[in-house]
């Protein structure tokens, strides 16, 4: 479950959006991803006010450090006020949110250094393209990685070349950001293909959409939703298969690359 720009609105907003958490947590999902960066900590704020009264054992919780807090005794404090505001005594996973200035190897010490207290399971990067992971592996202990986050839908391919495989071949999980784009509205004006296929399915597009991003399970998507109705449809689209036609059709609509290109971010 992703969770950005979630906390940010008026008090019934907050308690639809804690709602929906309770309500995905009460079926079967077991993931929560956030960030300090996220309304300037509302988002772990609102998660950790939902999040209570559930057997903590029985989800995760992934949280995300600005680059400028790459350093160890930053990475500390603000690790201190995620699980602060998370109302929580430990992250299953930290994450750096994306490259800054501050050299790996200080970044993976610090990592490293909260994980050995038992604040955090394991750590991780986001958004970082392959000579980026290839860096991190060449820094004292940057092999224990255990997750890469990423830009990952259907319009945006670009992991898929040397990131996935990459990781696939060093047991480090991926997670892919935004199946539906950073503003859903515009997959609503997707080629007419996609939406034909989509159709003949008797499915959504956004059902497609999130479908067509875990159809290999090899990869952890983090849809967001502060609807009920559309929270059930994502957890519909864990049972959609596609047809090797249909992946042939979507493939020539939107093709997969075959060379390395620039990471999209969002």
């Amino acid at each position: 479950m992703g969770t950005w720009r979630i906390g940010e609105g008026d008090l019934l907003k907050s308690q639809r959006e804690m709602e929906i958490i309770r309500y995905g947590l009460n079926h079967g999902v077991n993931v929560i991803d956030t960030a300090e960066m996220y309304g300037d900590g509302k988002s772990e704020a609102l998660i950790g006010k939902a999040i209570k009264g559930f057997d903590r054992d029985k989800f995760q919780i992934i949280s995300k450090f600005y680059p400028n807090h790459a350093t160890p005794k930053l990475i500390k404090q603000s690790l201190e006020n995620s699980l602060k505001r998370l109302q929580t005594d430990y992250l299953d996973s930290y994450l750096l949110h994306w490259r800054g200035n501050t050299p790996l190897a200080e970044t993976v010490q610090g990592l490293e250094e909260v994980k050995k207290e038992g604040l955090i399971k394991s750590w991780g990067v986001s958004n970082f393209n392959l000579a980026d992971l290839k860096e991190l592996a060449e820094v004292p202990d940057g092999q224990n990685c255990q997750i890469n986050e990423d830009l990952y839908n259907l319009t945006s391919r670009g992991v898929e070349y040397s990131i996935l495989p990459y990781q696939k071949e060093h047991q480090m999980y991926f997670v892919g950001y935004s199946p539906f784009g950073s503003d859903k509205n515009e997959f609503l004006s997707l080629k007419d293909d996609v939406g034909q296929v989509a159709a003949q399915k008797h499915i959504s597009i956004f059902e497609l959409l999130l479908a067509w991003v875990i159809r290999n399970n090899n990869v952890l998507s983090i849809p967001k939703t502060s609807d009920i109705a559309h929270f059930q449809s994502n957890l519909h689209a864990t049972e959609i298969e596609f047809s090797k036609d249909e992946l042939e059709l979507l493939d020539k609509i939107y093709p997969k690359p075959t060379k390395e290109t620039t990471l999209d971010i969002i």
